[in-house]
This record gives C-alpha cells, sequence and structure tokens, in this order.
C-alpha cells in the first residue's frame, strides 16, 4: 500500500483477499481504503462504493476487516452508503465541520489547521454550529460574515491572573508571561478575521458539495469585505535607517539570529517561515540559491543574489546542525524569535508600521522599479497564480537568477547609501 504512488488519474488497487475491497489512490496521493457492493440483487441493482478509512488511519488487515463487516450488513439487506447519507442529511454545521477537518484537509499544512480549527472553535460553531448543514442559506451566511466582524465571537484565550498563579508563576516570571500570552488572531473578530473565516467556511460548504451532504454552496454568492491592509514599501532612505537599526542592534547584542533572518527577508523577498526553518541542505553555496522542499506554495527553488549569499556564507555551521538558524533551547528545532527582534529594530529604524512581511514587498518594488517583469518578480517570490505560473513556467533559471541578483544588489546599496550599486558589499 505504502508503494501505490499517485498518477494523472484516480485509480484503484484491488484486494486479492476479499472481493470488492481495495485501496483508492487520488492524483494527490491520498489513498482511502474502500468497498464496492450492490444496493439489491442481480447485476441491475445500483453499485455503491463505501469509503471506510484513510490509508494510515487503520492498517490494511484493519480496514479488510471493516470492509468484511459492511458486506455483512449488505447481505443483511442493509444499504450501509445510503444510511450513511441519511445520516449525513441530518448533519448540523458543527458536525459537519467535525468531518471536514476529519476528512476534508489532506493538503493543508499544520499551520493552517490550527487556524482552521481555531475559527471553527470561535466563529463558525457558535454562530451556525446547531443548523442543520442542508438547511444553512446564502443569506444566512451573509449575517454570520456581519457578526464575526462586529465582534459578537471575538474571543481571548489568554489565560487568567489566578490560573497563572495556579502554574506556581509570580513576581516578574508572572508578568513576562502575561505579557507575552496574546490572544489567538484567528480567534479576534473584525472585517478581516470575518473574511477569512467566510473562506474557511466556503472551503466547508465545497467539501459537503463533494461529499454529496448538501447541493450548492451558500457561501458563493457572498462578497467578503475589501482588504484595507495596503502594501508598504520602504525607501531607499527607509533602508539606509534599518541598516543603521541592525548594526546598533548588533553592537548592543541582540539575538543574531533574528536580525540575520530580517537581513535575508530584506534581500531575498523570502517569507519569514522560509528563511526561520532553513536547513543547510538546502542551501546551494555553488548554484546561489535556495531549494525549499516544504514552502507555503509546495516545492519551490528562491535564486540567491549576491549580497544574499554573502550572508549566509559568513554565518557560522556547527557540525552536526540541521537548521540554520538552531533554537538555543533544542538544536533540533529551529528559531522562531524574529518577530521580537523586529519589534525593537523598526522601532530604532523608526519604521513603526513596517511589518516583516513588507520587506517581501519591497524586495518586489525594487524589482519592478528595476524593470523587471511580473511573471519574473513572480518566479523570485514563489507566488503560485495560476496565471502568473503559465507565464513564467517557461523561463530558464538564469534570467531568473540574474533578476534576483540585481534586485537584491540595487537593496544592498540602498541600505548602504551607494547610489551606484555597483560593488556589492556584505551588510552590515
Amino acid at each position: 500500500m505504502d508503494a501505490a504512488a499517485p498518477e494523472a488519474e484516480v485509480y484503484r488497487v484491488w484486494d486479492d483477499k476479499l472481493k470488492g475491497f481495495g485501496l483508492k489512490v487520488a492524483t494527490t496521493g491520498l489513498k482511502t481504503y474502500f468497498v464496492w457492493y450492490r444496493a439489491g440483487e442481480g447485476r441491475a441493482a445500483a453499485r455503491r462504493e463505501y469509503t471506510i478509512a484513510r490509508h494510515g488511519e487503520m492498517t490494511p488487515d484493519e480496514a479488510r476487516t471493516e470492509a468484511g463487516k459492511v458486506l455483512g450488513r449488505v447481505r443483511l439487506g442493509e444499504d450501509p452508503q445510503t444510511k450513511r447519507h441519511r445520516a449525513r442529511d441530518e448533519m448540523n454545521v458543527a458536525a459537519l465541520c467535525d468531518l471536514y477537518l476529519a476528512e476534508g484537509v489532506a493538503t493543508k499544512k499544520p499551520a493552517t489547521l490550527i487556524s482552521d480549527r481555531s475559527r471553527i472553535r470561535s466563529h463558525i460553531k457558535p454562530l451556525l454550529g446547531k443548523r442543520p448543514a442542508s438547511a444553512v442559506t446564502t443569506a444566512e451566511v451573509a449575517k454570520f460574515m456581519r457578526d464575526v466582524a462586529a465582534g459578537k465571537t471575538a474571543a481571548s484565550l489568554k489565560p487568567s491572573r489566578k490560573a497563572l498563579k495556579a502554574k506556581g508563576l509570580k513576581g516578574k516570571a508572572l508578568a513576562a508571561v502575561e505579557t507575552r500570552k496574546r490572544a489567538d488572531p484567528a480567534a479576534r473578530g473584525g472585517k478581516g478575521t470575518a473574511s477569512r473565516t467566510l473562506g474557511l467556511l466556503g472551503a466547508v460548504f465545497a467539501f459537503a458539495v463533494r461529499e454529496e451532504i448538501r447541493a450548492d454552496n451558500p457561501v458563493r454568492g457572498v462578497t467578503k469585505f475589501k482588504d484595507r491592509q495596503s502594501q508598504r514599501f520602504l525607501s531607499a532612505d527607509e533602508l539606509q535607517r534599518l541598516t543603521g537599526a541592525l548594526k546598533a542592534a548588533e553592537d548592543a547584542g541582540v539575538n543574531t539570529h533574528g536580525l540575520n533572518v530580517i537581513r535575508l527577508l530584506t534581500l531575498t523577498g523570502a517569507r519569514k517561515g522560509e528563511i526561520e526553518g532553513l536547513r543547510w541542505s538546502e542551501v546551494d553555496f555553488q548554484r546561489a540559491c535556495l531549494y525549499l522542499a516544504d514552502s507555503k506554495t509546495g516545492a519551490r527553488m528562491v535564486p540567491l543574489g549576491a549580497a544574499a549569499l554573502l550572508c549566509l556564507q559568513g554565518l557560522p555551521h556547527p557540525k552536526g546542525v540541521v537548521f540554520m538558524f538552531p533554537a538555543a533551547s533544542d538544536p533540533k528545532k529551529h528559531y522562531v524569535g524574529t518577530p521580537k527582534v523586529w519589534e525593537a529594530v523598526r522601532t530604532a529604524a523608526d519604521l513603526p508600521d513596517v511589518r516583516l512581511h513588507d520587506l517581501r514587498h519591497t524586495f518586489a518594488s525594487f524589482g519592478a522599479a528595476g524593470g523587471l517583469s511580473l511573471p519574473l518578480i513572480a518566479a523570485i517570490l514563489g507566488h503560485k497564480d495560476v496565471k502568473t505560473t503559465q507565464q513564467y513556467a517557461h523561463l530558464a533559471d538564469s534570467p531568473v537568477k540574474a533578476a534576483a541578483d540585481r534586485t537584491a544588489a540595487a537593496i544592498d546599496g540602498a541600505m548602504r547609501g551607494d547610489s551606484t550599486q555597483s560593488n556589492v558589499v556584505r551588510i552590515a
């Protein structure tokens, strides 16, 4: 079963011990055990496919045993699939969400699932959980979005002072934890949360349509709130202030992992998680690129400009350490403290409205200002938009690498106050 690899189309592997039992392999690689049977007597009876479990949730023997039980119920005149569908017709939204999390999220990343569970728990279940999934209307969904935006379901998951004291915390330790612990972002209200939760609800009901729990998706036709979060780009002057703040922070003994992550984010346009979790094995110094096996948009190559390469080459590489930025508490894990360092750096640079992700926007803006085409910028940043991908998929690595090099050099020059940008040197 483990050897069954995904192909261009869905296919089935049949068991040689129990007729009708097999493994279905989806194009995504998802593998599910199933059993075929006929609902009634004779070949004219309708054929059903009853899903048993995912591969990994059961062993082949366990799934085979369960399939045998299903076939036993069929011989007694029962139609297990119809019975399951009837139960799903009576399913409420809360149960649908649970089913979605159990069966409909195979391709989602762990971090996304954490946010999904929080939004379901904090917003969807409180407002729609008791409604029959098959009866929810578009008008109800629109009201749901307005209620989330108005903060009717907003909740803080911050532990109470009493709960923290019960754990033995007091004095400075208690104050530090109270300051550090924040509400789960996905549990907050507001228009942004409402729009993102609406997107999740749409995915839940799309799953319901695929599973024939209902015929349509009530989220369709509901317009999300406009994203008022503007993209912020750093100017050449601001980049110089950022460089000065980075140097001052380093001289003051601020965590060098966080400072170097910020430098690399600025010079590569990569995402925070991609750089914080970077492994030494993913860096190709000879070809000047990163090979990220599990980025937000899947496996991708990040070309490195000369300035970014110099930054990487200057980092210490202790023997046996996997991550480029290992966690101080456990070298087997990667560093995650960049946001805290960024708060101090941006304050020192007088950039209070600049987010870490704006460094990625800045990289793209410098590329566009330097005459790079949108397909080239998309190739460097790893955007997954289908239309953009079709436009730049044929590009060779060489122009993409050269484009990244020119952009990183322009940013590096701006950070150093060098308008010519003719020579690339290590960033302070």
